[in-house]
C-alpha cells in the first residue's frame, strides 16, 4: 500500500495553516481560536483594498466588489476585467502562488453581474510508500469559481448576492495511512448590503459617505476523505462590515478613507463543526484556548485564555490618496489579536489609471518578527472594456 510520506504530509497540513498568513511561531506555540478549510477564500484579491489596510467593504467600486462586497457592484456601469497575481508567503516557501480573475457587467434596467476564478497553488509534494520509498511528487492546490449579482434598491441602498464552488485538492487522491482521500468539494453563497450616504459639504470640501455589510461562504462543511467516518471541517463563513468616506479637496485631489470588520463565524462542539446556519448565531461568544501546547486544566487559570468576541474581530483601516483619477498613493494598518492568528502589519500601495488601463500594487509589511507574510507582494492589472 502506498501512503503520503509523514513529512509530506506535515507539509501539506502546515501550508494549509499558513494559506491565511498565521505565524508560523503562533501556529505552533498556542492555539489560535479556531481554524477553517479553504481558508484561501479570506486571501485579499485586489491590490487597491489591499494597500489600504485590507478594508474595502464600505468602497466596493471595481469589478473586486465581488469579494468585498457584491453589493457594490449596483452602481457600476460598463465593463470591467481585473487580474491579480501574488507569490504568497514568500518568506516561507517559494513555490506557492495565488491568482485572482474578475470581471463585471452592467445591464441597463437589470443590474450588474461579476464572476470570478480564484485559483491557490499549494506546490509539490513528495509521495512515497510505508517503506520510505520515494514514489514521485504531485501537486496540490485550491480554486473557486462564482458569479454574483447586484441592483440598486433605493437611491442609497444596494443589495447583492454571489454563488460560489470550491474545490480543493490538498493530498492528489493519495492515502495517508489506511486512511482514503479525496479532494474537498463545496458551495458557498454571499448576502450583502451597501448604504451611500446623500453627500454633504465638510467647509467647502464635497463628502460623500458609505457603509458595507457582507455575509460570505455560507455553505456545507467540506471534507476531505473517503467514508461515512470522515470530519468534515466548516468552509470560512465571514461577516465583513465598515465604512468608507470620500472627499474631494479640490479639482484634482480626492482621498478616501475605509475602515474594515471581520468575523469567522464557525462554531464547534463535542461532535465537530456546527453547520454554517447555527454558527452564524452561536460564533458570538467567548472562546477558551490554551496558552501553550500543554492541555487545558480549568482549574489552572495559567493554562488558558477566555478570548473574547471583540478579540476575534480582526481589523483593517486605511487610506488613499488620487491626483486627478491618474495616481493614487495607499497606507493601511491590520491589526489581528494574539489568539486569533497574530496578524500585526502596515500596507503600502500605489496606482496608476490611463485611458481604459490600471494597474495596482500592495506591499506588507509586519509588525512581527518571523513573519511569513514578510516580503508579500500584489500585482494587479485592470481594464475597463466599456465605460
Amino acid at each position: 500500500m502506498t501512503t503520503l510520506s509523514l513529512r509530506t504530509a506535515r507539509r501539506v497540513l502546515l501550508t494549509f495553516l499558513l494559506v491565511s498568513g498565521l505565524g508560523a511561531g503562533s501556529v505552533l506555540a498556542q492555539n489560535i481560536v479556531y481554524t477553517t478549510a479553504v481558508p484561501f477564500l479570506q486571501i485579499e484579491p485586489d491590490s487597491r483594498a489591499a494597500g489600504m489596510g485590507n478594508a474595502g467593504v464600505g468602497l466596493a467600486d471595481n469589478a473586486s466588489a465581488v469579494f468585498w462586497n457584491p453589493a457594490g457592484l449596483a452602481s457600476q456601469r460598463g465593463a470591467e476585467v481585473s487580474l491579480t497575481h501574488s507569490n504568497w508567503l514568500p518568506a516561507i516557501t517559494s513555490d506557492l502562488f495565488y491568482e485572482y480573475l474578475v470581471g463585471k457587467y452592467h445591464f441597463e434596467g437589470i443590474g450588474t453581474f461579476g464572476g470570478h476564478i480564484t485559483f491557490f497553488n499549494l506546490g509539490e509534494q513528495e509521495y512515497r510508500d510505508e517503506n520510505n520509498v520515494d514514489l514521485g511528487t504531485f501537486r496540490s492546490y485550491e480554486l473557486a469559481t462564482g458569479i454574483s449579482y447586484a441592483r440598486q434598491v433605493t437611491r442609497g441602498l444596494a443589495l447583492g448576492t454571489g454563488f460560489r464552488f470550491i474545490y480543493s485538492n490538498l493530498s492528489g487522491g493519495r492515502d495517508v495511512g489506511s486512511t482514503q482521500t479525496k479532494a474537498g468539494v463545496s458551495v458557498g453563497v454571499d448576502l450583502a448590503a451597501l448604504y451611500k450616504f446623500k453627500p454633504f459639504e465638510l467647509g467647502s470640501v464635497p463628502v460623500t459617505t458609505s457603509l458595507g455589510f457582507n455575509l460570505a461562504n455560507m455553505g456545507p462543511a467540506i471534507g476531505y476523505t473517503v467514508g461515512s467516518d470522515g470530519r468534515n471541517d466548516p468552509i470560512p463563513t465571514n461577516l465583513r462590515f465598515g465604512g468608507a468616506f470620500s472627499a474631494q479637496l479640490d479639482e484634482f485631489n480626492k482621498v478616501n478613507l475605509a475602515v474594515d470588520f471581520n468575523k469567522t463565524l464557525v462554531d464547534f462542539d463535542s461532535t465537530g463543526s456546527k453547520s454554517f446556519a447555527e454558527a452564524i448565531f452561536s460564533s458570538w461568544k467567548s472562546i477558551r484556548v490554551a496558552t501553550s501546547n500543554a492541555p487545558i486544566d480549568k482549574d489552572d487559570p495559567t493554562t488558558f485564555e477566555d478570548v473574547s468576541v471583540l478579540r476575534q474581530i480582526t481589523v483593517g483601516s486605511g487610506i488613499e490618496y488620487w491626483y486627478n483619477d491618474l495616481f493614487a498613493f495607499r497606507s493601511g494598518f491590520f491589526y489581528e489579536d494574539p489568539f486569533n492568528g497574530n496578524r500585526k502589519f502596515l500596507t503600502f500601495g500605489a496606482g496608476i489609471r490611463y485611458n481604459l488601463i490600471g494597474v495596482d500594487f500592495s506591499y506588507i509589511y509586519p509588525l512581527e518578527e518571523e513573519s511569513p507574510l514578510a516580503n508579500t507582494l500584489r500585482f494587479s492589472l485592470l481594464l475597463n472594456v466599456l465605460r
